[in-house]
């Protein structure tokens, strides 16, 4: 966890960084920021630049484009992230990773914990690393609390790829990246996931790559 910091200070730099308006630059692993872990959000912000940068973060998402990021990787070390999914997949993939579409959500000071032991592994990629993707054994279902933007709590239990991406998002705020869970012989490049591994699980990039899936 990052040590508190000065409140106008960081107001001030989310100033500086919304002034050129659009998509904020993603910053890319290598960045200590994004190793630091995050502040609890306690009100740092008015409720008015709190809003702006929530809007950045979707702008920023949707560009990229994501379904998912976290304040970390803007460069912010403040306990907030966004989400959002239209899953445009195949049904096939749909039933083979539970992925169903998620509306914008803001998880401001989330943290999660497994339901049952139950665990999927799937590949996995991250806009702070660009051009690379690799299978993450994760919970498939978790409890998630924190609260939204307006203060409003949240105590939801997500299954699936709902509960891939919380977890994913999550990690970021504790300093922690998807390729710190992956399983290093899965790494594989955008182009030889398009040529080789675009099946709906990871099973023959398994069997060919010569690592485990939980079972």
């Amino acid at each position: 966890m990052a040590p508190p910091r000065d409140h106008a200070p960081l107001a001030e730099r989310i100033e500086e960084l919304l002034a050129p308006g659009g998509p904020l630059p993603i910053v890319a692993a290598g960045d200590p920021v994004l190793r630091r872990g995050t502040e609890r959000y306690d009100g740092q912000l008015a409720p008015a630049l709190l809003a702006r940068f929530v809007e950045a973060l979707r702008v920023t998402m949707r560009a990229a484009p994501g379904v998912g990021l976290a304040a970390p990787q803007v460069g912010v070390e403040l306990r907030i992230a966004v989400i959002e999914d239209p899953a445009p997949v195949t049904e096939e993939v749909r039933v083979a990773r539970g992925r169903v579409p998620q509306p914008f959500r803001v998880l401001v000071n989330p943290s999660y914990e497994p339901v049952g032991p139950e665990r999927a592994a799937f590949f996995e990629g991250c806009l702070s690393v660009p051009g690379w993707q690799a299978v993450v054994a994760r919970h498939a279902r978790v409890r998630l609390t924190g609260e939204d933007e307006h203060g409003r709590a949240l105590d939801e239990v997500f299954a699936g790829w709902p509960a891939r991406i919380v977890q994913h998002e999550t990690d970021h705020l504790d300093g922690t990246l998807y390729l710190d869970r992956a399983e290093p012989r899965s790494l594989s490049s955008n182009e030889a996931m398009a040529e080789r591994w675009n099946q709906p699980t990871p099973d023959t990039a398994a069997r060919e790559l010569g690592f485990r899936l939980p079972h």
